[in-house]
């Protein structure tokens, strides 16, 4: 309860309105520490005229992993900074994005299917920061993959 209590003061001072929605993501993320591979470090650099890069450090059952790479968009930089530490060919099937009420301090939602050998597997991931949530949409899907032997 404390956890979520902190995080809640956190989007609190991120955003001015706070709905139920948002709580009830509040609770769901929770969950999300319990995870074996979890989002430590996201810098992403982007803009008009200006390759995207993102930086990633993941922590994998407690051990850290960097990986930086670009991309043609954030989103996909992320995504590929992250798929240098996993090493599993593994194919995003769907994206959807999707704000949970209006206004530009809003969370995002995503939903993301990711394939891995001829199986489907769901992510969900949200946060204020769009790269940020599709990035743990992605590990949440992946922290669903059998573990390699």
């Amino acid at each position: 309860m404390d956890e979520i209590y902190d995080e809640f003061v956190k989007l609190a001072d991120k955003k001015k309105d706070i709905r139920d929605d948002d709580i009830a993501l509040l609770v769901g993320d929770v969950n999300r520490k319990e995870r074996r591979i979890k989002l430590d470090y996201l810098q992403v650099v982007t803009g008009k005229n200006l390759k995207p890069m993102a930086s990633v450090r993941l922590d994998i059952s407690g051990e850290k992993f960097d990986a930086t790479s670009d991309g043609n968009g954030p989103v996909d930089a992320a995504i590929k900074a992250v798929k240098q530490i996993i090493h599993r060919q593994v194919s995003i099937e769907e994206f959807l994005v999707q704000a949970i009420t209006r206004g530009s301090d809003d969370i995002g939602k995503v939903h993301m299917q990711v394939e891995y050998e001829d199986n489907i597997f769901h992510g969900f991931g949200a946060n204020t920061d769009i790269i940020t949530a599709s990035v743990e949409a992605f590990l949440d899907a992946i922290n669903k993959l059998p573990i390699a032997k």
